[in-house]
């Protein structure tokens, strides 16, 4: 934790792959700035836990919603504005439709969801015979990816530092604490089950977990930072959120990339700070 005790508090929450220490050029000044400032490294990512499929547990972004809201009962003891970076920006705002009482706000920058791209649909419950052909399929296909093979490939070579740079406009190749901290924890011999789990969770979310139905039914004021230089998620995904949320705040950092809290802290954290002058007083 950083920052007085009393000032009202912050919960950053990194992206996929990542842990709370990419939020290394924004803790402290945003502590300097007058929050109390939290980095919570989720379930399966950084120095947390990475249980397996096995485990009785679905890593997606309900259980790790679950996780924030009881950080935020047991350590932080308030409602908390939620800052999360891509992965995280999903896991914020479930965490605001499924605990509001415990979320003041929620930033996403940015906010990917692959149900963002797809036509839109009707919820509703599918047959059960589908439900569980869809749920086998997802499970074998995801089992028979090599991902013992995958994995150490890139964690242990320079596909690493090109993989990172896909998430940046700038150059960061060599940057060496940015290396460390993507490379440390998918090097832990439990990294390949807990990708495995989550990667077969997040497919087999039902419709209320998703992107576009949360947006519907979130009440908390909604700030969207997207890169305007995004690779990975093209800013027409931002777009499509502020057509299904129509009072969310969308910012666009345009010389930055997938990351633009890290790339562009610059411009991020005075960005995010007016927002919460303006929104929360």
């Amino acid at each position: 934790m950083l920052g007085d005790p009393t000032h009202p508090a912050i919960v950053l929450l990194h992206g996929f792959g990542t842990g709370s220490g990419h939020w290394r050029r924004n803790a402290a000044p945003l502590a300097a700035a007058g929050w109390r400032v939290y980095g919570l490294d989720l379930v399966g990512f950084g120095a947390s836990s990475q249980p397996g499929s096995r485990s009785g547990r679905r890593l997606d972004n309900r259980l790790w919603a679950r996780q924030v809201q009881a950080f935020c009962e047991q350590v932080v003891l308030e409602p908390a504005v939620l800052v999360g970076h891509s992965l995280g920006g999903l896991v914020a705002l479930s965490c605001a439709v499924f605990f509001p009482h415990w979320v003041r706000a929620v930033v996403a920058a940015p906010l990917p969801d692959p149900s963002l791209l797809m036509p839109p649909r009707r919820p509703g419950r599918r047959r059960p015979w589908r439900r569980r052909l869809k749920r086998g399929l997802i499970t074998l296909l995801c089992r028979l990816l090599p991902l013992e093979l995958i994995v150490p490939l890139l964690a242990y070579s320079p596909l690493l530092d090109l993989g990172i740079q896909s998430a940046y406009n700038q150059p960061v190749i060599g940057d060496r604490e940015l290396h460390q901290l993507i490379a440390r924890p998918a090097r832990r011999p439990t990294a390949v089950r807990a990708l495995r789990a989550m990667s077969i969770g997040m497919a087999l979310r039902p419709f209320q977990a998703t992107a576009p139905a949360l947006l519907g039914r979130l009440r908390q004021p909604l700030l969207v930072v997207w890169g305007g230089a995004d690779r990975l998620v093209p800013l027409e995904v931002g777009l499509q959120c502020r057509n299904l949320q129509p009072h969310l705040t969308l910012e666009v950092l345009p010389h930055s990339g997938h990351c633009p809290h890290d790339e562009s802290a610059e411009l991020f954290n005075p960005l995010l700070l007016r927002w919460l002058t303006r929104t929360l007083g």
